[in-house]
């Protein structure tokens, strides 16, 4: 099962500070979604909304069409997990399975055996006694192991070292194949993730600033390798986002997709075009935002 989440001029107020700004977008069911932003830029914010942790000062959001506050039919469909792995610090990691498996309708308690043992989460701990580690990857076996319709992850991972962080990006990949699902995922590891996002949105500041499949948002950028003159007479009219050079050869990284013309053009040049990372593009966009480019 997979439900769709809909977003309308939604707001969001702490007292004096707004952290949600006339926000709107659509997402389908059944997609991996990546969040990206800055920090304070208020993915939290959205991602509390949505599983009904906090209620909008304004505006409108639904999950399969229903307002999520206070309407348990809707909340049982939703599993949001933060870095903390939101358990109660004095129970032992058995107890916080036991929990979820009383919990969450479409637990599937198989599936947090296995990652348990792939983890190396020991059972009888108490939460409070893990390690930052361990405590993210308990936070991650609660949110796969949930298999909820929608499945929200707020820079769980963070905690994690770098082997168990691809462990968790392959076992998410691979559940959601099998339990297709609607996930967003939110991530500050933009590279280490970008391969496993369908869609990308990007929200600065509270407001929306970019929502495309995230295919469409690498294409729009190139980077140009090249002789450092055929580089800097073909990217003079474009937006050149950076320069690196070595001898006589240049690569400059331009922002806008090309058009055919534009690569038939490169090839007689004599130039190579690549990809540019989503996290360099990430990078640029939220400038742009603010008015540092």
């Amino acid at each position: 099962m997979s439900l769709g989440i809909t977003a309308t001029n939604l707001r969001l107020d702490y007292g004096d500070t707004r952290a949600l700004d006339d926000l709107s977008f659509d997402l389908d069911g059944g997609k991996i979604y990546g969040l990206l932003g800055r920090n304070g830029s208020g993915k939290t914010s959205l991602l509390s909304i949505i599983a009904a942790f906090r209620q909008q000062t304004g505006g409108h959001i639904t999950v399969d069409g229903r307002a999520p506050f206070e309407n348990a039919a809707v909340t049982s469909q939703i599993c949001l997990i933060r870095e903390s792995g939101d358990v109660f610090d004095t129970a032992s990691v058995n107890s916080a399975l036991k929990f979820a498996a009383d919990f969450r309708p479409y637990w599937d308690a198989d599936l947090a055996a296995r990652l348990i043992d792939r983890f190396e989460v020991p059972l009888k701990k108490r939460v409070q006694a893990l390690s930052r580690g361990k405590r993210s990857a308990l936070g991650v076996i609660l949110g796969l192991a949930s298999r909820a319709p929608v499945t929200l992850f707020d820079e769980v991972h963070l905690g994690m070292d770098a082997p168990s962080r691809y462990a968790f990006y392959e076992e998410l990949l691979n559940d959601y194949l099998e339990h297709p699902r609607t996930v967003v995922l939110s991530t500050h590891l933009i590279e280490e993730v970008a391969s496993l996002f369908e869609e990308v949105i990007i929200i600065d500041r509270g407001r929306l600033i970019l929502h495309e499949p995230a295919d469409e948002v690498r294409d729009r950028g190139v980077a140009i390798t090249g002789r450092t003159d055929a580089v800097e007479n073909f990217t003079r009219d474009m937006e050149v986002l950076s320069t690196k050079q070595l001898g006589g050869t240049s690569q400059a990284t331009v922002y806008g997709a090309l058009s055919d013309e534009n690569r038939r053009a490169a090839v007689e040049s004599g130039l190579e075009l690549g990809p540019v990372p989503l996290q360099d593009l990430f990078v640029h966009l939220t400038d742009v935002k603010r008015g540092n480019r």
